[in-house]
């Protein structure tokens, strides 16, 4: 069957809006057709095991209580219709119509439209703070369009969250929660500082994290940061940063709000204390010290913003709710969930009724009521505003796709075995504790189970060979999810070998029967690196000290990994200094980074969930090993490995599918028979500057703009071939378009008119606008005594210079945006005839005057790159990447040549060339810099940028103008960049005979061509 869904399920561009989408049947299943709009937000959540329920129910059927069916229903008509009132107003061209402040306007005319050099937002990203934008800024002005929306709000949060104004926003796992808080923030704070008075707006900030985890990733979100999202993602404009550092923010894990002993004290002593009789001690912080030990920053301000990550964890339990049926671990979980959740909307209660919080936003891929909370299990929280599903986010290939099964060779199963594994096997496995599974023999978990791991584990082995075969440095990971200490640790030991004792106090080693996940040796020696690990996801990201059981049984791996960081550092203080849960954090965070301390892990076994926040891309394997109640918990454990490894888009501009092998969680989509072929990976390397290499830096200008000096008396202009303008229909449209209704007769639209238009006219307009558009300083008078002059070049420019071509004709000329071209080049052609008389200054940027190649750190997955290595190395970085074949020849060549003293290509490296296209003003990042010795002394060499084209379009013409015009002249006028020069290579990339020679010949003649200049 030609599944198409399977083969090419991405759609869209993470970038662009979601324009088409799979359709989906009853079932929830691709029909196989696509769809030429946006997929609309649906919220029926599917529970595959009522508790409501007696006797037994099938396994499609969608259960539904008071919530999940009529209110939740309605609650999709919200999200839909802020969704379509938001997309109407991002279609409004002129921001002076946007209904918000300049400072937002500029925000996101920056997000939607800047081109970022790194990682840029994707769509989902921008939509989820245009969202809060225009609830907050746009809505209230809108009259009862926006009454709508915000009474819905108001119900929902007065009913739910009494006292406060929370705003949900949905995103996928691996969207990118981190990047939206970073925009949330500067709209925020750029408005405050520029509007201290309105209550609209903060430069305060309360970030509640679940756990120690994201807490630490979320420090980017600091503006002193050295990695802080708002400078290196470019996310706020350059000029705009010294507002973003006014922003105060705390960032913190629930768990702080915890109200802690002011005085410890034993039972003993807190009786004598206390007295017989007496009233018992209040030894625990007021509320008021609790806030001012978790924020002392924001103690001082009014009105801070909330922001909660993975705020699923954060809610009120509904009075009066049922959780009867809830028993056992299932019940204990339940109970854990709420007092948890009960924390966390304490502590921000306490925040609001001591400094006011102005609204509090929530960031989760799951907003959902978790069990026990007294609401319909999977209930979407009614305050989510803005949702981008999983199913938009696989379309968009913003996340790996998950694969589950779905058939197998046990006739009589409606749903495969390895679909629920736990439904098979939950009997059998032990019950919360150690102690009650002390006795059990690791060997002897079910045998469900252990097919699962092997069946699993079988296609693993497959893809550890092709990542190392791919010489990938870091494995692929294999994750386990157990539900409690004592199933984990039979899992872990059956996984990585284990030491069995015997009555006379012998122990004999059982090696792990998963021979890649083997923590011991053949002989019985424990590894200095281990493959597995074995976590407990909440006492970590708690901050807690590990439960005693727990650590003895992580005692080990915990000793091996102390004295690895004494072989990395050398300093046995930096390995004493850490706690055992501190450094099993680190572990754990750092699965899958080369060079990092959990780099060797291959498998990792967690007790409970693992946590959110944990950011490995590595993971190509999941294994439940627990109960899965509701979509929303499966939706949680997968979402662990659902991060893409590659951000490269391909050559249709999406990304490439990624996949996730996933058993024993009863995920309900993308359900369909297919051969589990191990993808071919990609590499990750880290290009950067290396130390060793720094004679061989470059450094170069950012060139902002350019002043120009003209005469004033006599003008003249100096034409070339690049003066030359071609109109062709592929450059204005169709200039013949055949119209024909469904019968009659049709006619042929042309442009046949513009060919009567008067010359004189034509060249009359032209003048006008050099003269006011291109001659005129701002806010100056016109120079008109030049106009006579003017309108002779343009005459000269007119006749000689300009070649209609496919009925085309000149009057096309009267479109602004192709006389602003016909200007610019008459303009460059006056410039050319004054250069060596008159000097032109290149304007730097007055925020980041200079750039160098010692900036240069990013990460790319593109197997095409270059290796710097030499002999000798003549580049600064470790790699070049590649976009074509020609530019590794150019490489091989530039390495050759004795004259290069250093070279560099322009990717990521931030030299871009301002120049205008029509009416627009672009930026032009060239090829290559190379640093060429041409005679003068080897302290001043020559600055040789390099452009290589092949097919030269009237684009390029206007960049090579630029740089021979305007650039390289008003950088040389500065002297304080060094001496600069520009070379076009061109032709030789249309001969496909004897590539490396042509390449060298034309290199050599450059080169001396330059030098001898």
């Amino acid at each position: 069957m030609n599944n198409r869904f399977y083969a090419q399920p991405i759609l869209n561009s993470p970038y662009a809006y979601p324009h088409r989408h799979w359709e989906l049947d009853a079932d929830g299943q691709p029909t196989q057709r696509i769809v030429d709009s946006r997929r609309r937000a649906e919220f029926v959540t599917p529970i595959p095991k009522p508790r409501k329920h007696k006797g037994a129910a099938k396994q499609d059927e969608l259960l539904f209580d008071e919530l999940s069916s009529r209110e939740q229903q309605y609650h999709a008509s919200i999200i839909n219709g802020v969704r379509a009132e938001v997309d109407r107003w991002r279609q409004i061209p002129n921001p002076a119509d946007w209904r918000v402040t300049p400072e937002t306007a500029r925000l996101l005319q920056h997000w939607r439209h800047h081109p970022f050099a790194g990682v840029r937002p994707f769509f989902c990203q921008v939509e989820a703070v245009e969202t809060a934008i225009w609830l907050t800024e746009v809505a209230p002005q809108l009259g009862k369009a926006g009454e709508r929306f915000l009474a819905h709000l108001d119900a929902a949060n007065a009913e739910a969250n009494p006292g406060l104004a929370r705003l949900a926003l949905k995103l996928a796992t691996g969207a990118g929660k981190t990047t939206v808080m970073a925009m949330l923030i500067a709209w925020q704070t750029v408005n405050a500082v520029r509007r201290p008075n309105s209550k609209k707006f903060t430069r305060g900030f309360l970030i509640v994290a679940p756990g120690l985890t994201i807490k630490d990733r979320l420090r980017v979100l600091q503006p002193n940061d050295p990695d802080s999202y708002y400078a290196s993602r470019e996310l706020v404009p350059a000029d705009l940063l010294v507002d973003i550092a006014r922003a105060k923010i705390v960032i913190t894990n629930y768990h702080a709000f915890k109200r802690r002993e002011r005085l410890e004290l034993s039972k003993g002593g807190r009786r004598l204390l206390e007295g017989r009789g007496g009233a018992p001690l209040d030894t625990l912080e007021t509320e008021g010290q609790m806030l001012q030990r978790v924020m002392p920053e924001l103690m001082g301000l009014k009105n801070v913003l909330a922001i909660n990550d993975e705020a699923h964890h954060c809610y009120r339990e509904k009075p009066g709710g049922e959780d009867d049926a809830l028993k056992g671990e299932e019940k204990t979980e339940a109970e854990h969930n709420n007092e948890a959740a009960r924390l966390w909307i304490s502590g921000l209660e306490a925040v609001s009724r001591t400094l006011g919080l102005s609204r509090v936003l929530d960031l989760s891929a799951t907003p959902f009521f978790l069990r026990g909370s007294g609401y319909a299990e999977g209930t979407l929280f009614p305050w989510t505003m803005s949702d981008f599903s999983l199913m938009d986010a696989i379309e968009c290939g913003i996340v790996k796709l998950p694969r589950v099964p779905v058939a197998e060779n046990i006739p009589g199963n409606e749903m495969p075995m390895f679909r629920n594994l736990w439904a098979h096997i939950g009997k059998k496995m032990p019950k919360k504790g150690r102690g009650k599974s002390g006795a059990l023999d690791p060997l002897s978990i079910p045998l469900e189970l252990q097919t699962a791991l092997q069946a699993l584990y079988g296609h693993y082995e497959k893809t550890f060979a092709q990542w190392q075969q791919a010489g990938i440095r870091v494995p692929p990971c294999f994750i386990v999810v157990c539900n409690n200490t004592a199933a984990s640790k039979l899992v872990y030991d059956y996984i990585s070998g284990f030491q069995r004792q015997h009555d006379d106090g012998s122990t004999t080693l059982e090696n792990g029967r998963l021979a890649l996940f083997r923590n011991f040796d053949e002989h019985g020696n424990p590894l200095a690196r281990p493959n597995t690990l074995l976590i407990d996801s909440e006492q970590l990201e708690s901050g807690e000290a590990l439960d005693s059981k727990f650590r003895e049984m992580a005692g080990p791996e915990i000793e091996q990994f102390r004295r690895e960081i004494v072989e990395r550092s050398g300093n046995r203080e930096d390995a004493d200094n850490l706690t055992d849960q501190a450094l099993l954090r680190e572990v754990m965070n750092t699965v899958g980074k080369a060079g990092r301390l959990g780099e060797s892990i291959r498998c990792v076994v967690s007790v409970s969930m693992l946590t959110e926040g944990w950011d490995a891309n590595t993971v190509t394997h999941v294994l439940g090993v627990r109960a899965f109640g509701t979509q929303l918990l499966c939706e949680q454990v997968i979402g662990r490995a659902l991060r893409r490894q590659s951000y490269e888009l391909n050559a249709d501009g999406l990304f490439d599918v990624e996949y996730a092998d996933v058993l024993g969680i009863p995920f309900d989509f993308t359900a369909e028979p297919v051969v589990a072929k191990p993808q071919t990976p990609r590499e990750t390397v880290q290009v950067k500057a290396l130390r060793e290499r720094e004679h061989l830096e470059i450094r170069f200008p950012h060139v902002a703009g350019y002043r120009v000096e003209l005469p004033e008396e006599r003008l003249t202009a100096e034409f070339t071939d690049d003066s030359v303008y071609v109109l062709t229909p592929q450059e204005v449209g169709p200039s013949i378009t055949r119209n024909a209704g469904i019968i009659g007769e049709a006619v042929d639209l042309s442009l046949e008119h513009l060919g009567e238009l008067r010359p004189s006219t034509l060249l009359f307009h032209l003048t006008q606008r050099l003269l006011y558009n291109h001659w005129r300083d701002p806010g100056g008078e016109p120079k008109l005594h030049l106009f006579g002059q003017l309108k002779r070049i343009t005459r000269q420019w007119l006749d000689g210079y300009l070649i209609c071509k496919g009925d085309t004709y000149p009057g096309l000329l009267m479109y602004q945006a192709l006389a602003d071209i016909a200007c610019q080049r008459i303009t460059a052609a006056i410039t050319r005839a004054e250069l060596g008389r008159r000097p032109i200054r290149a304007v730097l940027d007055p925020y980041n005057p200079t750039g160098s190649t010692a900036h240069v750190n990013f990460t790319t997955s593109k197997t095409d790159r270059w290796d710097t290595a030499g002999p000798p190395p003549k580049c600064h970085l470790n790699w070049v990447i590649l976009d074509s074949d020609w530019e590794a020849e150019f490489c091989r060549v530039a390495e050759a040549h004795p004259r290069v003293i250093a070279y560099v290509k322009n990717h990521s490296l931030g030299l871009e060339v301002p120049y205008r296209y029509g009416s627009e003003t672009r930026h032009y990042r060239p090829d290559f810099i190379v640093l060429v010795d041409d005679g003068r002394s080897p302290d001043d060499p020559l600055h040789l940028v390099v452009e290589i084209k092949g097919y030269r379009g009237e684009d390029a013409k206007e960049k090579k103008s630029t740089m021979e015009t305007y650039w390289v002249p008003g950088v040389n006028q500065l002297g304080t960049h060094g001496r600069w020069a520009f070379a076009e290579f061109a032709d030789v990339w249309q001969i496909q005979a004897d590539f490396a020679g042509k390449v060298g010949a034309a290199f050599n003649h450059m080169i001396e061509q330059i030098a001898g200049a």
